[in-house]
């Protein structure tokens, strides 16, 4: 039962990320889950800490491939 509810809760993560963060989110709560699920038999919260750790992460390497090219902020090229 508690596989059930797991499932379903990763499921409806998934579907309220937004397209651009759903792959980090998607990767990072499958990971998570594992993780809780031999830490502990606690999946469910391995699974959102993932989804939200996955989605940091995304936007942070959005950023940096926003930032490339462009100097940090207070410093002009020369």
């Amino acid at each position: 039962m508690k596989t059930i509810a797991t499932l379903l809760a990763v499921a409806a993560l998934t579907l309220a990320a937004n397209s651009a963060d759903a792959k980090g989110c998607i990767k990072g709560a499958v990971v998570g889950g594992v993780a809780g699920h031999y830490a502990g038999h606690h999946g469910f919260l391995g699974a959102a800490a993932g989804c939200l750790y996955g989605r940091h992460h995304a936007k942070e390497q959005e950023r940096q491939q926003q930032g490339q090219g462009q100097p940090p902020a207070g410093q002009e090229k020369m």
